[in-house]
């Protein structure tokens, strides 16, 4: 399970920093021609998006990356990376692979415990 939530954490932070790349260039864009009314519009919340697009897939990667060794702080960081991804991005085409790979690879993580150990996390 620890293997399984590494590569779904990584694999949902690389796809969440490719909508971050979009979301954030998209806010630049409009900032820096201007809106087209009716077709390209500035979204509500810029800094929320912003923000999101450049915490997001940092925590989602290494939360991957910490599954094997740290299972609980890895599939914490995972759920906050797919928390943080819903909130700014909602759920849509875009962003349904990476909030479910996010959100199954913490929820493998913390499922994880190692058969050697009595203590699952620790």
């Amino acid at each position: 399970m620890r293997n399984a939530a590494l590569v779904l954490g990584i694999l949902g932070g690389v796809l969440a920093m490719l909508v971050g790349f979009f979301s954030y260039g998209y806010t630049e864009a409009i900032d820096h021609w201007g809106e087209v009314e009716g077709l390209f519009e500035q979204v509500r919340n810029v800094d929320l998006i912003r923000a999101t697009s450049f915490f997001a897939p940092i925590l989602a990667i290494a939360g991957g990356a910490m599954a094997r060794a740290r299972a609980l702080w890895g599939g914490v960081l995972m759920l906050v990376a797919a928390a943080l991804m819903y909130n700014g991005f909602g759920f849509n085409v875009f962003t349904m692979f990476p909030l479910g790979f996010c959100v199954l690879g913490g929820l493998l993580a913390l499922a994880a415990g190692k058969p050697d150990e009595p203590k699952a996390h620790f």
